[in-house]
């Protein structure tokens, strides 16, 4: 699926459906400060401390339920799972965002890290890991308790700085990201993007965050990443180990995005793979394909075997980057 294409297709097209071979709760979890949140989670019948818990974190405005089918494929490789909506979107969205304070520190800080408060209380002892596609990649950095991460996988993972598009498509994206996208949100107090094509509706403060034309994090000399409002330290208690998978075509994750959002966990240990679509056969895969069920045998047993035991399988498709 191509990014550039997106205006003109209905948001099921970038939706998966709900799985129907494997019953997923839902639950409502409160953040700490209070805002409900909502997910699903697909929890074995019995407990094994030894069998790791998968959080997903979402892309900015993808719901959750876009990564039901791949949930269920960690599920049936005996991984427990949790998916969840950020306040605003989805499972977690309130009868209306038009004002809501939500921002992409929020989505980390407060939502990202309730799900990892959930995951301790109610998996004691089992590992943690984590999937982040896009934004929830970046997520995975901003909570407090990131010491708690034994594995992360990110797909297309970055935080959407214009001058990291591709260089075919970034005036054009810069235009609809940057420019449209800011404005209509201006005028409406969010932004409608279900009733443009453009994702889900999106709180006005993750509009600001997306179209600022700066990083929202800054790097100091000491090498730590700092926001650069608020001169928090997020990133740093993340231990573990990261796969950053990055597509070729994808006109948001380039090289030089998924290595500047690398250079921010600077205590973990990092391998970023380079994937061609004809390394596997196709033709496009872009940003959002990856968890469609239709790379179940091509693309997903890269995060596979990465979470099951911390290390690229043998054949694995495409190249790893070298790091700087």
């Amino acid at each position: 699926m191509n990014l550039q294409d997106m205006p003109s297709l209905p948001p099921t097209q970038i939706e998966m459906q709900p799985a129907t071979d494997v019953v997923a709760a839902p639950f409502k979890q409160p953040a700490a400060d209070g805002y409900i949140l909502g997910g699903f989670i697909w929890r074995h019948a019995t407990r094994d401390t030894s069998r790791p818990v998968v959080i997903i974190n979402a892309a900015t405005s993808v719901r959750c339920r876009h990564y039901s089918r791949f949930a269920d494929y960690l599920f049936a490789n005996d991984f427990d799972v949790i998916t969840y909506d950020y306040r605003g979107i989805g499972e977690s969205r309130p009868a209306s965002i038009k004002g809501l304070q939500a921002s992409w520190t929020d989505w980390g800080a407060l939502d990202f890290e309730a799900m990892l408060q959930r995951v301790h209380r109610e998996f004691p002892g089992q590992p943690v890991d984590v999937v982040g596609h896009s934004f929830g990649g970046c997520a995975a950095g901003l909570g407090a308790s990131g010491q708690l991460i034994r594995r992360l996988v990110t797909v297309g993972a970055q935080f959407a700085y214009w001058r990291d598009y591709t260089p075919a498509h970034r005036w054009r994206m810069f235009g609809k990201w940057h420019v449209v996208m800011p404005l209509v949100t201006m005028m409406c107090g969010y932004f409608p993007g279900k009733r443009l094509g453009w994702l889900e509706d999106t709180p006005a403060g993750v509009v600001r965050d997306w179209s600022t034309p700066t990083p929202r994090y800054e790097k100091r000399p000491s090498g730590r990443a700092i926001h650069a409002t608020t001169g928090r330290l997020p990133f740093v208690n993340v231990c573990a180990k990261i796969l950053a998978i990055s597509i070729s075509d994808d006109p948001y994750g380039t090289i030089p995005a998924i290595e500047r959002l690398l250079g921010y966990f600077t205590s973990s240990t990092n391998t970023h793979l380079r994937i061609a679509p004809e390394d596997i056969g196709e033709a496009e895969v872009g940003h959002f394909a990856f968890f469609r069920s239709a790379y179940q045998a091509t693309l997903w047993p890269i995060a596979l075997s990465w979470l099951q035991n911390g290390e690229l399988a043998p054949g694995t498709p495409g190249r790893t980057v070298p790091r700087n």
